[in-house]
């Protein structure tokens, strides 16, 4: 049984920064995505890696201010995320993996097994 704890969330100013980590235990995956959830709207897939051969996705509204990366000898999954908007705030929660998905179906979070309980971001204007 895969376990996630997230850590990393707060309360950030506009235009500011927050790393956020994803640390993995009991099993091995091959897909870790970050979603988002804001009050009042849909959970998001904010970014996506595939530990295995590093390949990245990135949602269009987070796409050159977000950067997502692992260390394989932490089982940890990182979410960079930089000039952060009040648009950005909401639950971040990481899900994990352990199918080998092709490039359109890594977003899809019906493919994800292995969830955290997710840490808030809240971006102040």
């Amino acid at each position: 049984q895969l376990h996630l704890v997230e850590s990393g969330g707060g309360l950030v100013q506009f235009g500011g920064s927050l790393r956020l980590s994803c640390a993995a235990s009991g099993s091995d995956y091959f897909s870790m995505c970050w979603f988002r959830q804001a009050p009042g709207k849909e959970r998001e897939t904010v970014s996506c890696l595939q530990v295995f051969d590093g390949t990245t996705s990135y949602s269009d509204s987070v796409k050159g201010r977000f950067t997502i990366s692992g260390d394989n000898t932490k089982n940890t999954v990182y979410l960079e995320m930089k000039n952060l908007k009040p648009e950005d705030t909401g639950v971040y929660t990481c899900a994990a993996s352990n199918r080998i998905l092709d490039a359109r179906a890594m977003s899809d979070p019906i493919w994800y097994d292995y969830w955290g309980q997710g840490t808030q971001v809240t971006v102040s204007s």
